[in-house]
């Protein structure tokens, strides 16, 4: 396989499930809390053709893995609505939390079953599978980091991600009003923050400074968890 298009699918493939697993969840938890809408637009399903975005699911992610940029992406988000739930402000919070969780979840998943490939092939410190057992483990390793990765780059307090709902539902009512105003803004902030500030102003690196040293740690546990199940000391 050329190695451009291996490095791709072991990238495209990890970053579609966690995404569609992160908005599902969503939908999910917003039903139970009483809003039936993704079920009713037929968006409760695992079915990565409902939810993929053709530009924030495949296309973004490419290139920015090809300028070496903090890799991100979307699904066409899951739809919501606030006015159907027993609790609008607390539910919101739930259902924003229910993404960044699920993600954290399948990291686990996905750490599990990379050490048991290792230990398939004789543990943690043996040589790295090749062919479709090396494919297979690279999926895996890239699962486990972007499921990290998605779980804590959500959790930030800017609109539209998982986090400026929970600082929304954390904050007094007026100041939430005001905050929900600037929701609409959201995706241009997140373009001149993430993408335009830091490809104009060298070092300006907000993802680095403020998501990096938090998924490095808690990857490492991901990573120990990996070995541990592989019988190995580490990686």
């Amino acid at each position: 396989m050329n190695q451009t298009l291996f490095q791709a699918a072991a990238l495209i493939v990890p970053l579609i499930l966690a995404i569609v697993f992160h908005e599902v969840a969503h939908g999910r938890v917003a039903r139970h809390f009483g809003d039936p809408t993704a079920l009713e637009r037929g968006r409760l399903t695992l079915n990565p053709l409902k939810h993929v975005d053709p530009v924030g699911t495949v296309i973004l992610p490419g290139m920015l893995a090809l300028a070496h940029l903090p890799v991100f992406g979307w699904a066409k988000p899951v739809p919501v609505d606030p006015r159907r739930m027993d609790n609008p402000r607390r539910d919101m919070m739930l259902v924003a939390v229910a993404g960044p969780a699920t993600n954290l979840v399948l990291a686990a998943v996905g750490a599990v079953l990379l050490g048991l490939l290792a230990r398939s092939f004789g543990g943690a410190g043996e040589a790295e599978p090749a062919g479709w057992a090396g494919f297979l483990a690279l999926n895996l390793v890239n699962f486990v980091m972007i499921n990290v990765f998605l779980a804590l780059f959500n959790l930030l307090p800017i609109p539209p991600f998982d986090g400026s709902h929970i600082a929304e539902g954390l904050l007094p009512l007026p100041l939430a009003r005001a905050y929900a105003r600037v929701r609409r803004l959201g995706f241009a902030l997140v373009l001149v923050l993430l993408i335009v500030l830091p490809t104009l102003i060298k070092g300006f690196d907000p993802v680095g400074w403020l998501v990096g040293p938090p998924v490095q740690w808690l990857t490492g546990h991901y990573f120990a968890l990996a070995d541990a199940v592989a019988g190995g000391s580490g990686r």
